[in-house]
């Protein structure tokens, strides 16, 4: 199988052109207009889906989308609650769920995944890093935030990230449940004490960006959305293992 990577279809047009059993993955297809396709089977996973839109024959999917996933995920719509009752409200609702596909999962399917997806496992250590990220670095300022057992994110190393941060060896699945029951405590003391007013304050990115100066609150609906997308994953992917 080949593959392409860069910006050299940018602009392209093709015509009776077979994309048939093709995987994109990590690329830019925003803008792309498809006439007279065949998309049966076609599948799109895309966790900044709600903030743009997807036109399927003329009408915007989106909101179709987004609330059959709110009504599959409890609690998943306080992803983007703005008040302190709404996220802890969601904060639980999120934690509940987890702990339920955990305790579901058995052990011989931790550390299986479905082609280039994380496993439970990664996907847990993965959500130890996103609370570091957004908790410890984003909003109380911790200069290294990070825990060595954390999963970054796909890429990372090309954009000059310090692994070094991270070991080398995996570590057991009771290791990665203890540090993610400390992460999931450290969320759950920090919105037991907000307020709106804590809330609306402005930090900075977290990864170093200048173009966005999120508020407490913001980095808190991150969070959420890190929780509820990979939860939804986990589940897509176990489903398919079992």
């Amino acid at each position: 199988m080949t593959t392409y990577s860069g910006s050299e279809f940018e602009g392209a047009t093709f015509v009776r052109t077979s994309f048939k059993g093709a995987t994109v993955r990590f690329s830019d297809v925003s803008g792309v207009t498809m006439r007279g396709v065949d998309i049966d089977g076609l599948d799109i996973d895309s966790h900044d889906l709600f903030f743009g839109s997807l036109l399927v024959n003329g009408v915007d999917v989106v909101p179709l989308v987004e609330a059959e996933l709110n009504r599959q995920f409890p609690g998943r719509e306080l992803q983007q609650a703005q008040t302190p009752d709404g996220l802890r409200e969601g904060w639980a609702a999120v934690q509940a769920a987890w702990a339920e596909t955990v305790a579901a999962t058995p052990p011989e399917l931790r550390d299986a995944h479905v082609e280039d997806e994380w496993s439970l496992a990664q996907t847990l250590r993965h959500l130890v890093l996103a609370t570091d990220a957004w908790l410890r670095g984003g909003i109380l300022g911790i200069e290294q935030p990070f825990h060595e057992i954390g999963q970054i994110f796909t890429g990372a190393e090309r954009m000059g990230f310090d692994m070094s941060v991270f070991r080398a060896d995996p570590p057991t699945f009771e290791e990665i449940l203890a540090v993610r029951a400390e992460r999931q405590r450290m969320v759950t003391e920090f919105l037991a004490t907000a307020t709106p007013e804590l809330l609306a304050q402005e930090r900075s990115d977290p990864w170093g960006g200048d173009d966005w100066h999120p508020s407490v609150g913001d980095c808190v609906r991150v969070i959420l959305e890190e929780e509820w997308a990979h939860l939804r994953y986990v589940r897509r992917d176990l489903q398919l293992l079992r």
